[in-house]
């Protein structure tokens, strides 16, 4: 008869680290790290919107409306309403008015100013003549005190502009 035959383990096998195993595995979590950087830098792409700096430094988006000009054409405003101040993921309401110049589409995109937060974009529903709005968050952070960026973003017949309103969220 036949016998079955066995696979003896080979001497030079035994209690070695699998070494290239260890490597692939790097190697592919090393890829995958890339490629989350790479596609989150590309869905934030804003080589093709003209910015605007806003006049105003000191407007203070937890109280009050702030506006910035969009060069000579026309101005944005921004509100966010909120139980007083902005809170890390709090539902905000977000509101945006738009004048002098005609926009079909706005966003809002909060980012982290020194620190990357992922991406945290809200794109607006259109309430007529140049006002939009919805809803959107911030994300919660380890620093006591987060800076952001509100950046305001217009698709308009001439392309895309924005301009941006930085404030702080205190950890709560």
């Amino acid at each position: 008869m036949h016998s079955a035959m066995k696979k003896t383990p080979d001497p030079a096998d035994n209690g070695r680290f699998p070494v290239l195993k260890v490597l692939i595995l790097v190697t592919c979590l090393a890829l995958a790290a890339f490629s989350w950087y790479a596609f989150s830098h590309w869905l934030r792409a804003d080589d093709d919107i003209t910015w605007y700096p806003p006049e105003q430094t000191a407007c203070n988006l937890h109280e009050q409306r702030c506006v910035a000009p969009l060069g000579e054409r026309g101005s944005v405003a921004l509100s966010v309403a909120g139980s007083g101040r902005i809170k890390a993921l709090e539902p905000l309401a977000l509101t945006v008015a738009v004048e002098g110049i005609v926009a079909d589409g706005a966003t809002v995109d909060l980012v982290g100013r020194g620190m990357d937060m992922g991406l945290n974009r809200f794109v607006l529903d259109a309430d007529g003549s140049g006002h939009f709005s919805g809803q959107g968050q911030v994300g919660v952070c380890t620093q006591d005190v987060m800076p952001w960026r509100a950046r305001v973003i217009l698709d308009t017949p001439n392309g895309r502009v924005g301009s941006w309103f930085d404030f702080d969220v205190v950890r709560s």
